[in-house]
């Protein structure tokens, strides 16, 4: 009887119930609610739903996070394994490979001067960078912490990991996931404040056809040109032209599906997984987290403000010819940023079409965020 009883208190002490804290139940329930935004509400489900089941696991089972060295028999947790690709920036850049793979950078060359809108939005990044000096983090910090801005969660890890930031890296990943998935509830209040109902309803030109030749050397000018430049950026910029070139030579069809389907859903897999299970309690509730939540959403507001401001300064200098609502999608949610442009510009008017001219900004911003990362690396001498 006495080994039973034993064997069922064992048992009983080795359940969660009995290691968990309040802060795990809480982390626990926030969880629950992003499933809820996910799956209820349709939030961007494809990155939602990895990193909140991710928080929900490492909250009920802490050590699925454990990493090697502390670990009793030299083996990490699942979750450690995963999170060490992000730190060694393998997911970001396969991440950027995918989109490559799956965009078309069509809008974009039809209209150069989108190139203008991309870099506009990024002031959100640079105007967070400050605000974090100002609220006491280190400058590195502060850089990692600031791409938030873009509402690009590949490029935040790859600069907090290529920073040495990793104490920040889950808070920030999850801030900037967390806001590319609120894009539809962010955006629009402040793209409704900063226009007119005219402005609203500016219909643009049909953008002009673009050759198979452009497409094919697009990619490729753009590697050399930004690499040439900013030599950190060839990770990111490369691996997002490389999918790219991919998808418009037309000769690799295969490595374009495979690179924009089935690799790019495995990454996402692993990669939300991970980022989701650096959101222990222990790692999340605490007065840095808060900052950088609050810091994301200002970066956030500040970088869809200012590519709608500069929107409205084209629409000026153009006489009426660009509808500044395509100047939000300068933050490099791909593609929906673009979806909300459009989205806000047919509720003024039904028969609004902006979509593939949001596309430009949209897809510069891409390519914005990756260069503010790589001038930040270059400014602290990071390779």
């Amino acid at each position: 009887m006495s080994y039973i009883i034993t064997t069922l208190g064992n048992l009983v002490h080795q359940s969660a119930f009995f290691g968990l804290t309040w802060g795990n139940y809480l982390m626990v329930l926030v969880a629950f609610v992003f499933l809820y935004l996910a799956i209820k509400k349709g939030y961007e489900p494809l990155l939602l739903v990895p990193i909140s089941f991710g928080m929900l696991l490492v909250n009920l089972y802490p050590d699925i996070m454990l990493a090697i060295e502390d670990s009793s028999n030299g083996v990490g947790g699942l979750l450690h394994y995963f999170y060490l690709l992000d730190e060694w920036s393998i997911l970001p850049s396969l991440i950027f490979l995918g989109v490559g793979a799956m965009t078309d950078f069509g809008p974009l060359i039809a209209n150069p001067a989108s190139f203008l809108l991309g870099a506009a939005a990024q002031f959100g990044i640079f105007a967070a960078y400050l605000m974090a000096i100002l609220m006491g983090f280190p400058d590195k910090a502060a850089a990692a912490i600031s791409i938030i801005g873009g509402a690009d969660g590949p490029t935040s890890i790859f600069l907090a990991g290529k920073l040495g930031q990793t104490k920040y890296m889950g808070p920030i990943a999850v801030a900037a996931y967390s806001y590319m998935s609120l894009v539809p509830i962010i955006q629009p209040p402040i793209m409704k404040l900063l226009t007119t109902k005219k402005e609203r309803e500016v219909k643009m030109e049909q953008l002009r056809p673009v050759s198979k030749l452009e497409k094919i050397l697009f990619p490729i000018v753009v590697t050399v040109v930004v690499v040439l430049i900013l030599p950190t950026t060839a990770p990111l910029v490369g691996m997002l032209m490389l999918g790219n070139l991919f998808k418009e030579s037309g000769v690799v069809k295969q490595l374009a599906e495979t690179a924009s389907n089935a690799l790019m859903y495995i990454v996402v897999i692993i990669l939300g997984t991970s980022v989701g299970a650096t959101t222990s309690a222990e790692a999340f509730l605490n007065l840095d987290t808060l900052k950088i939540v609050a810091l994301g959403l200002i970066a956030f507001a500040f970088g869809t403000a200012a590519g709608v401001l500069f929107g409205k300064i084209m629409c000026l200098v153009t006489h009426g010819k660009v509808n500044p609502l395509i100047g939000s999608a300068g933050v490099s949610a791909v593609p929906m940023a673009a979806r909300v442009s459009q989205k806000v510009g047919s509720e003024a008017d039904p028969s609004n079409f902006l979509l593939m001219h949001a596309m430009g900004p949209n897809v510069a911003g891409v390519i914005g965020t990756a260069v503010a990362a790589g001038t930040f690396m270059a400014m602290f001498g990071v390779m």
